[in-house]
């Protein structure tokens, strides 16, 4: 499998969480003249505050992707959100976004969330990692580096929504007001609910406060 017909990506790596650069550069991508104002923004960094122009052409990328992933009604939807239904938000975007970071939710973070232990470490992902290189040459391609980057970077993700244990391995639910979770049940996204690691009770209390 090639590149091309691959449904996975490595760009995750350079480009985490970055919730705070995100939200500046929103409305940039939500304006008619999206191209323009990001162009402008990569060469005077008046927004992003980072140094490289590298880096900045890469987050900018990185960031057209994600919002890209969801349909234009998510992102207005996005800023009438609580701060951690924001950061949540994001979470779910960049779920859609990498079909990577979907597959380490699906089959490594939820399942040990319903297992005993609710731990996730890195070398959890990088057993799931063998797995998806035994299905894609791709991905089989990758140097070792690249994986633990990938690893790594959805590790920090996850921490940085609220997720996992910043000094441990512990993992934890995204409890938020139940206005946050309205898009995801009204638009058909209600598997965001089990990703948050809601049990199905709570999802079921949910949707009876909303529908």
């Amino acid at each position: 499998m090639t590149k091309d017909n691959s449904p996975y990506t490595a760009t995750i790596t350079g480009c985490s969480f970055l919730f705070n650069e995100f939200l500046r550069i929103l409305p940039l991508l939500m304006s008619e003249n999206c191209m323009e104002l990001i162009k402008e923004e990569i060469q005077h960094n008046r927004l992003l505050q980072v140094n490289s122009q590298k880096a900045r052409q890469t987050f900018m990328g990185e960031f057209k992707r994600r919002y890209n992933a969801v349909p234009a009604f998510f992102w207005k939807e996005f800023q009438g959100m609580s701060e951690q239904g924001q950061k949540a938000g994001l979470l779910y975007v960049i779920l859609k976004a990498y079909k990577l970071a979907f597959d380490f939710h699906f089959n490594v973070t939820i399942k040990h969330w319903n297992s005993i232990d609710q731990s996730l470490t890195k070398n959890d992902l990088m057993m799931e990692f063998n797995e998806i290189s035994a299905k894609d040459k791709f991905v089989d391609g990758w140097t070792d580096n690249t994986k633990s980057r990938c690893a790594s970077q959805y590790l920090t993700i996850l921490r940085q929504a609220g997720m996992l244990s910043e000094k441990s391995a512990e993992l934890h639910p995204l409890h938020l007001e139940p206005a946050d979770y309205a898009y995801y049940i009204h638009s058909g996204e209600e598997w965001f609910l089990e990703a948050c690691l809601l049990y199905p009770y709570e999802i079921s209390n949910i949707k009876s406060e909303l529908l």
